[in-house]
């Protein structure tokens, strides 16, 4: 199955660029070869709506499992 447009390959030159391995971001690229349509990233998503509504100052108190400098993983 072939990649429908050059969203794929950008995507994997860009990763390369930065020196990082290709194959780590195999799930993350996967959506690239269907052809994701494009997107301005205005999503709100469910933590930032959170935020809103319970007034917290950062998006991290409102995050199930967040990540900053010193927590990588869950």
């Amino acid at each position: 199955m072939g990649h429908t447009d050059d969203g794929y390959d950008e995507q994997v030159k860009k990763i390369e660029d930065r020196g990082m391995d290709v194959e780590a971001f195999g799930s993350y690229l996967m959506m690239h070869k269907a052809g994701m349509p494009p997107h301005g990233g205005l999503g709100m998503g469910l933590e930032r709506l959170t935020c809103r509504l319970l007034e917290r100052e950062n998006v991290r108190y409102t995050t199930l499992f967040p990540r900053d400098m010193n927590r990588l993983l869950p």
